[in-house]
C-alpha cells in the first residue's frame, strides 16, 4: 500500500468503499483504468483486494493524507461516502484544493447536493446500479451518458468527434460498420428525433444511439479515435 506514482489521465480517485464505491471501482477495473480507493475500515477496502492494486486505510480525509494517496495524481475523483456529511464534504473540499480536474461526490440530500454544488464538485444522487452508469460513461472521454435496458443492450450519449465532423448519416453508416441505431441528435442545445440518412453531423453534436454492448464498444472505441 505504497504511494502510488502514476500520472495516467486514466486514473480514478475513489473515497469512500461502499456498495456504491465498491461497484464502480470494480465497473472502472473492467473497462481497463487504474482506480486509487481509500477508506477509513480495512474490511471495506479487503474487497477489493484482488481487484484494485493501490488500496489506502485511512484515519481522517484532510489534505495531506489525501496527496499522500495520490488522490493529486487522478484526473476524476468520486467521493463515495454517505451518511458522514462532514467528512464527504471535506474530502471534497480537499480533493478539489489539490486540483483534481474533476470531482464528483454523492449527496444524501438536496441540501448536502447544493453545499456539494457551491464548492465545485459535480454531485450525484447514486443506487448501486449507478455505480455501473457512471463507470461507463467516465471509461471513454466521448461518452456523456448511458443507461442500460438489459443485460446486454443499452442507450449511450456520446459528443461526436471531429472525424465526423460534416458528414452525413448515410456517410457514417453507423449501423452496418458498428450494428448500432441512432435515436437523436442534439444540436446546439436542440433535440432532433427525425434522423434520416441526410441529416449530416457536426463536431461537438451529442449524438444518442442504441445497440448490444459489443457494438456500442466497437463504437465508441471508433469516435473515440476520430477525436
Amino acid at each position: 500500500m505504497g504511494k502510488t506514482t502514476y500520472t495516467d489521465p486514466n486514473l480514478f480517485g475513489i473515497i469512500g468503499i461502499g456498495r456504491f464505491g465498491f461497484t464502480l471501482a470494480s465497473e472502472l477495473v473492467k473497462a481497463g483504468k487504474e482506480v486509487i480507493a481509500l477508506d477509513i475500515d480495512g474490511a471495506k477496502l479487503q474487497s477489493l483486494k484482488d481487484l484494485v492494486s493501490h488500496l489506502y486505510q485511512i484515519n481522517q480525509v484532510n489534505r495531506d493524507t489525501l496527496q499522500e494517496a495520490g488522490i493529486a495524481e487522478c484526473n476524476t475523483v468520486v467521493v463515495c461516502i454517505g451518511k458522514d456529511v462532514e467528512s464527504n464534504l471535506l474530502a471534497t473540499l480537499n480533493a478539489i484544493d489539490l486540483g483534481v480536474p474533476r470531482v464528483i461526490s454523492k449527496a444524501i440530500s438536496d441540501d448536502h447536493g447544493r453545499i456539494l454544488e457551491k464548492i465545485g464538485a459535480q454531485v450525484i444522487y447514486p443506487e448501486e446500479e449507478m455505480g455501473v452508469r457512471l463507470a461507463k460513461s467516465l471509461s471513454s472521454k466521448m461518452t456523456l451518458d448511458f443507461l442500460s435496458l438489459c443485460d446486454d443492450f443499452a442507450i449511450i450519449e456520446v459528443e461526436v468527434a471531429p472525424g465526423f465532423d460534416g458528414r452525413s448519416i448515410l456517410e457514417c453508416d453507423f449501423r452496418k460498420r458498428y450494428g448500432i441505431n441512432v435515436i437523436a441528435l442534439i444540436h446546439e442545445e436542440r433535440a432532433d428525433g427525425n434522423i434520416t440518412p441526410q441529416t449530416v453531423l457536426h463536431q461537438g453534436d451529442q449524438l444518442v444511439v442504441a445497440g448490444n454492448d459489443q457494438s456500442l464498444e466497437a463504437f465508441q472505441k471508433a469516435n473515440a479515435k476520430k477525436a
